[in-house]
């Protein structure tokens, strides 16, 4: 059976999770396709009985394989990150059908406009800090050999890279040699923190979709958070200031150099995906719109003195 999500009939969902031991069919079982994958297909589950909790299944496609997401790490790392309260439930996961399943989890999924709001910056901090303090995660996440594992894919299968991309690969690469010098200790990151994947249940904000979680400054978090959402960067300052609990310039310059650096290394994964994804989304202008970003930050005269401020003092 093909794995995509444009190929996946409504047959072939009922087969897929009916063999699944926590999601077999039962009198009054509805299935809803949800909307926004772009690596999974979605599809909640809801039961005949209502003692039981609506769960979200997600199935992983074809689509995804040059993305080298490691889905046992995804389970591990959910499982985790629900330990540590953030995130729901992981009620099942069968490997050999690529289904993973956690419960459901009844709010309103954010937007960009939401992360933006400033009465939302401390919850985002919170949900955060709630993820960072709990158990460590499977493996690590670094975006320096992340799109160094990205860039070998799109050169070697010949796909579309942005004008003047490579021009740029000495700056990105001297950012993550400034990052080094006073790197501290790493925490549980979900590192792929876009709006989409905050879920706010009315009282509180949850995390969803492990894929890229691992182990991470947390710098990067709230950077790549920033940048996904286009926070200002007087927005990112508070953000970094309710997160630490103090006003930090070091800490701000590292997290503005992460969010660049996620710009740069994601364009990558819209370039993959433009080659190579089934799914209807316009990945190229999605990355485009990240690299425009990217090539103004490298050019702006705030790179150098960001780069100067994160090694002062080593």
């Amino acid at each position: 059976m093909t794995r995509t999500a444009s190929a996946l009939r409504d047959a072939d969902l009922v087969a897929i999770l009916d063999a699944v031991p926590c999601l077999r069919g039962e009198r009054g079982r509805t299935l809803e396709r949800i909307a926004g994958g772009l690596t999974n297909l979605n599809v909640k589950v809801t039961f005949g009985d209502p003692a039981r909790r609506a769960v979200i299944a997600r199935i992983s496609t074809d689509d995804s394989a040059l993305l080298a997401i490691d889905r046992a790490g995804e389970h591990a790392n959910s499982l985790a990150a629900a330990r540590a309260g953030a995130a729901p439930a992981v009620v099942c996961r069968s490997a050999e059908l690529g289904v993973l399943v956690v419960e459901w989890v009844e709010g309103r999924t954010f937007g960009a406009a939401d992360v933006r709001d400033d009465a939302n910056l401390a919850r985002i901090a919170e949900a955060c800090r709630l993820l960072h303090a709990g158990p460590r995660f499977v493996g690590d996440f670094d975006m320096f050999q992340v799109q160094q594992r990205y860039l070998q894919i799109v050169t070697e299968r010949g796909f579309r890279l942005p004008a003047g991309y490579l021009d740029l690969l000495p700056a990105f690469e001297s950012v993550g040699r400034a990052l080094a010098v006073r790197a501290g200790p790493t925490v549980p990151c979900h590192n792929d923190l876009l709006a989409e994947n905050l879920i706010d249940d009315g009282s509180r904000l949850w995390l969803i979709d492990f894929e890229y979680a691992g182990n991470n400054d947390a710098c990067f978090e709230l950077g790549n958070l920033a940048s996904e959402s286009g926070l200002t960067v007087a927005q990112l300052t508070e953000l970094v200031r309710l997160y630490y609990g103090r006003p930090d310039r070091v800490l701000v310059a590292r997290a503005r150099l992460y969010g660049l650096a996620s710009k740069y290394g994601w364009t990558l994964w819209a370039s993959i995906q433009d080659g190579v994804s089934t799914v209807d989304f316009d990945f190229w202008t999605w990355g485009m719109e990240k690299y425009e970003r990217a090539v103004a930050e490298f050019s702006s005269p705030d790179f150098d003195r960001l780069l100067e401020e994160v090694t002062a003092g080593a």
